[in-house]
């Protein structure tokens, strides 16, 4: 698409969302202008990011094409525990897990599949995903069984070593990737030649696409509850699918460009790297966030919930555990998720 056409669109969905916030009254009109500025904020940051990793590298590039992707999702969260909507923000953690590994990867392998007969990547990165994965669902599993009846204090301190030791977890992970055994993780896949901004551009995009992000974020959380009270919608498809959808935009946009560029392989790292740092360090954090703010959210998740992140890291490690992706099993991932959303939808 043309940059000038771009912006105007970027634009014009900024001004329609700053009207419908100071002027309208209109709560529905807000939400929905909020949703459509942020769908075209998310493009805007996807692009910067995928930018600034042309200088910065693939793996270090995928790293940032997950980490600014949830920006947006982060931020949409952060509202939602200064609000106390904790039962939405689990509901919304639970849908971007999914939604990266079920839709975001689905779609990726899918268009890139019909592309190109058969997709390969390192199979070691795979292997290690699927480990990590299993630890989110192990770290998620846990303290519903567990917790259930035990006192909202102990629950609140079983909810902050456990977001302590995922957020460690992480870290050290990132360590192992990108310094201690990148050369084994890595991926030689084509490059693109130019990127579209200098690399001062890139990040200056970067920063002002975030930012914007952030305070249209505050404006979508502000009309969310009452467009799920006028529609019917519980908090939990409101959630896990409208609000989740809408914070992975950037995912979307990125992993699918490079999987149509026959990047599979970065394309992969943007959607379960984006996963798992949702799973091991965005819900953590906010688990940490939510206790600064002096209204403890804690860890337990629902029984729908983990059931739909347990069914999506099955077959997600299923699909992905060879290295290899064709357009049929990005088939498989995109009817599980539309089960998990038809369910939610009337649970």
């Amino acid at each position: 698409m043309n940059l000038k056409l771009f912006f105007s669109l970027v634009g014009g969905s900024m001004l329609l969302a700053l009207y419908a916030h100071y002027f309208s009254g209109n709560e529905m009109l807000q939400f929905a202008t909020s949703s459509l500025a942020i769908i075209f904020l998310a493009a805007w940051l996807g692009k910067s990011t995928e930018s600034v990793a042309h200088y910065a590298g693939d793996r270090i590039g995928g790293f940032l094409n997950a980490t600014f992707g949830n920006a947006a999702e982060l931020i949409i969260a952060f509202f939602l525990v200064k609000e106390g909507l904790f039962d939405m923000v689990k509901a919304s953690i639970t849908g971007a897990i999914i939604g990266n590994m079920l839709l975001v990867l689905g779609l990726s392998t899918l268009l890139g599949g019909l592309k190109y007969k058969e997709q390969t990547f390192n199979s070691r990165l795979a292997s290690h995903n699927a480990s990590l994965m299993t630890l989110a669902i192990v770290a998620l599993f846990i303290p519903a069984v567990f917790m259930f009846d035990l006192p909202m204090i102990k629950v609140e301190i079983i909810s902050i070593v456990i977001a302590s030791l995922l957020i460690i977890a992480y870290i050290l992970w990132l360590i192992f990737s990108m310094i201690t055994h990148s050369e084994f993780l890595s991926d030689i896949e084509p490059q693109e030649s130019d990127a579209v901004w200098s690399k001062g551009v890139s990040l200056l995009m970067l920063a002002v696409s975030t930012f914007f992000v952030a305070v249209v974020s505050e404006w979508l959380v502000e009309g969310v509850h009452h467009v799920s009270e006028s529609l019917g919608w519980s908090e939990l498809f409101v959630g896990a699918f409208v609000i989740a959808i809408i914070g992975n935009a950037a995912e979307h946009s990125a992993a699918l460009l490079l999987a149509l560029k026959g990047r599979i392989g970065a394309a992969v790292e943007i959607a379960i790297g984006s996963s798992l740092q949702i799973a091991l360090f965005v819900a953590p954090t906010l688990v940490i966030i939510s206790l600064l703010l002096g209204n403890p959210m804690d860890i337990v998740f629902t029984t729908f919930e983990l059931a739909a992140i347990g069914v999506a890291t099955f077959i997600t490690i299923s699909i992905t555990r060879d290295g290899a992706t064709n357009w049929f099993e990005g088939v498989l991932l995109l009817t599980v998720y539309i089960i998990l959303g038809t369910v939610f939808f009337f649970a």
